[in-house]
């Protein structure tokens, strides 16, 4: 049982490092980096295939939650939050992320697979095909849009583990807002989407005997624990690394690397 612990924090551990390389590599961080890398290594440790997405992609927002707190303080110090979207939108990236966590606890774990590898695939199509794109309006809308668009990104993100960073910048920016006001923005809604997509996961998962030692409901408090201190402090190596290769490279780069996680994840659920 000991030995079991120490396996799975040295994995939660090393899950935190490679995930804080590639943020700090890429400039994207939080879920979109650390479920592939936690799923592969839930995988190797034996976890039920039923249950190991739900497992990553719980633990991944429970991390997301003291990120989003920390870099969403920084943002608003330097008032790059437009709190005006953030009221506007909170309410229904909540609904939607709420929605996401009760759709995720329903289904096997291969359709969490699916869900992730199709959209983080798109995301890589953009970034390694359209990096630049056009506006679609000339302001944030209103109306039936101003429901349906939050309400779909906490879904989407709670679904995917992610603090919906990717989804929100890049559909603010495609309203013509600012780029540093849309990531401090989005930074803030990253709460909305982690806190109730966390809180989902552990209600849903309190009963389920398959989870792995050390959890709480479908999240893993040792992962908690260890993968967002490991992140923080290994993605200061990626920057660093980052500074050698243009812009452009490291967006083809990150897109290859989302090409790949999802054909493995695509392979895994399709194949088994």
């Amino acid at each position: 049982m000991i030995e079991q612990w120490i396996v799975l924090g040295a994995a939660m551990l090393a899950t935190g490092c490679v995930a804080g390389v590639m943020a700090g590599l890429f400039g994207i961080g939080g879920g979109i980096v650390i479920v592939p890398v936690l799923e592969l290594v839930l995988g190797f440790l034996g976890v039920d295939p039923a249950i190991r997405m739900h497992v990553a992609v719980a633990t991944s927002l429970a991390t997301i939650i003291p990120t989003s707190l920390s870099s969403a303080r920084a943002h608003h110090l330097q008032n790059a939050v437009d709190m005006d979207i953030v009221w506007r939108w909170a309410p229904f990236v909540l609904l939607g992320s709420l929605t996401g966590a009760w759709i995720a606890a329903q289904v096997h774990s291969r359709v969490l697979a699916l869900v992730f590898a199709t959209l983080a695939l798109l995301i890589a199509i953009k970034m390694t095909f359209l990096p630049e794109s056009r506006n679609l309006t000339e302001d944030v809308p209103r109306g039936p849009l101003a429901a349906i668009v939050p309400a779909a990104i906490g879904c989407t993100s709670s679904m995917m583990g992610i603090g919906g960073g990717t989804f929100s910048v890049m559909t603010l920016t495609l309203f013509n807002h600012p780029i540093h006001r849309a990531v401090g923005t989005a930074a803030l809604l990253g709460l909305v989407i982690s806190l109730p997509g966390t809180v989902g996961f552990i209600v849903a998962g309190l009963n389920d005997a398959r989870v792995p030692p050390g959890s709480l409901g479908y999240v893993n408090m040792i992962g908690f624990a260890l993968i967002a201190p490991s992140t923080v402090l290994c993605a200061p190596l990626g920057a660093r690394i980052a500074h050698w290769a243009s812009p452009r490279i490291l967006s083809i780069s990150f897109g290859i690397f989302l090409m790949l996680a999802s054909a493995r994840l695509f392979y895994g659920s399709l194949m088994t």
